[in-house]
């Protein structure tokens, strides 16, 4: 079965008199998430830093590329699948880590919803440290399917340690570093509503869970006391004098993300690191640093066949996860695009979301005449 044969399930159901209940349009998928969502987790989803143009960057660079079909190369099968750190995995596609995906959900439990999706579709959830659920129960839902961490690596060491060692405990299959998010990225719009999920004590399950920051906040903590130790421990600024430490902590793959210059890929291998991660964090840290997308070529070259590159940063479509592919990625996440359908649809809206994806992408690897991964290269692209 290929992932394109969703569309016969959905035009088989249209038959029987069922049309499908969520959208494929991510215009209106925002639309309609967007006004489903309070007002403060639309401006902290929707948002992005700045004037957010890099935030528009990313998504307008996939219209500057176009996939030049090739005929008389079709294939009835296509293989979507792909080999990230022994691990075979159906398609490309990966569920980056969104912070206040718990929130997203009316029982406050995107986080185990969004790890339920991920069971249902073969598609591995990177879990954000910032949780509304513990690790623990995050990746007990994920089913068969891999999951990974992604590390907000704390100023307290032990803390870290703890997050880690619990996360590969928990059965995580790798740890993701996130490096441009140690301090707040100038958001109007989570200013203008005075808007900081986690200063209200949101997602921050892995720490309330964690017995060093229990240590930290003392016994009995009232919750002023749990967001301000918080406060004082979230965000370490890392550089590279932390990365053998970052190492030591677990034989687990160590993946870098928020990587767009290929000198800082080169090193970061050359240190030790399993993975790169390209992106921009989809444009909500820092303003004018273009789209993630264009810095995508340098770092793949860079990388040199030495390591996976995983990217996200604008992604809305299969077309955008095709051409991330053609210009090197080795898997492609997105991001808003599953917040908003688990809002709207719950985890059948996230389902649908991402079986859509990897049916657009299968079904245009298809059409176009790209029966495998290994087909898509850079020169299966044309610049507008």
């Amino acid at each position: 079965m290929s992932f394109g044969d969703y569309q016969i399930e959905l035009y088989l159901g249209a038959l029987g008199g069922v049309l499908p209940a969520h959208p494929f349009d991510y215009d209106e998928l925002e639309r309609n998430a967007l006004a489903a969502l309070s007002p403060e987790l639309r401006t902290y989803i929707a948002g992005g830093a700045g004037n957010e143009a890099t935030q528009r960057a990313n998504v307008a660079a996939f219209e500057r590329y176009a996939l030049v079909p090739r005929m008389l190369r079709a294939s009835a099968e296509r293989d979507l699948s792909v080999e990230l750190f022994g691990r075979r995995l159906a398609s490309p596609l990966l569920m980056a880590p969104v912070g206040v995906i718990g929130l997203c959900t009316p029982d406050q439990h995107g986080d185990v919803h969004a790890a339920e999706a991920s069971a249902a579709t073969g598609v591995p959830l990177i879990g954000s440290t910032l949780m509304s659920d513990p690790l623990e129960e995050v990746a007990a839902a994920t089913g068969d399917t891999p999951a990974w961490f992604q590390l907000y690596t704390p100023k307290n060491r032990d803390l870290a340690a703890s997050l880690v060692h619990r996360a590969e405990k928990a059965g995580y299959e790798a740890i993701v570093v996130t490096l441009d998010t140690w301090v707040p990225g100038w958001r109007p719009r989570d200013l203008a509503s005075g808007n900081f999920p986690q200063l209200r004590g949101k997602a921050l399950a892995n720490y309330t869970s964690d017995p060093v920051f229990a240590e930290m906040t003392g016994p009995d903590p009232d919750p002023g006391t749990v967001v301000m130790t918080w406060v004082g421990t979230f965000g370490h600024p890392v550089t590279w004098e932390d990365l053998s430490w970052l190492r030591s902590l677990t034989d687990l793959p160590l993946v870098l993300k928020g990587i767009c210059h290929p000198d800082d890929a080169r090193r970061a291998l050359d240190e030790g690191v399993d993975g790169i991660y390209c992106s921009n964090h989809g444009g909500r840290q820092a303003n004018g640093g273009g789209a993630a997308l264009d810095w995508l070529p340098d770092v793949v070259a860079a990388v040199d066949d030495r390591a996976p590159v995983v990217f996200d940063s604008g992604v809305r479509t299969g077309a955008d996860v095709v051409k991330a592919l053609a210009l090197g990625a080795t898997a492609v996440a997105v991001g808003r695009p599953y917040a908003y359908a688990l809002a709207l649809g719950g985890v059948a809206g996230a389902v649908h979301h991402l079986r859509s994806l990897q049916a657009e992408t299968d079904l245009i690897m298809a059409v176009d005449g790209y029966p495998t991964l290994a087909d898509l290269t850079a020169d299966c692209l044309r610049r507008l």
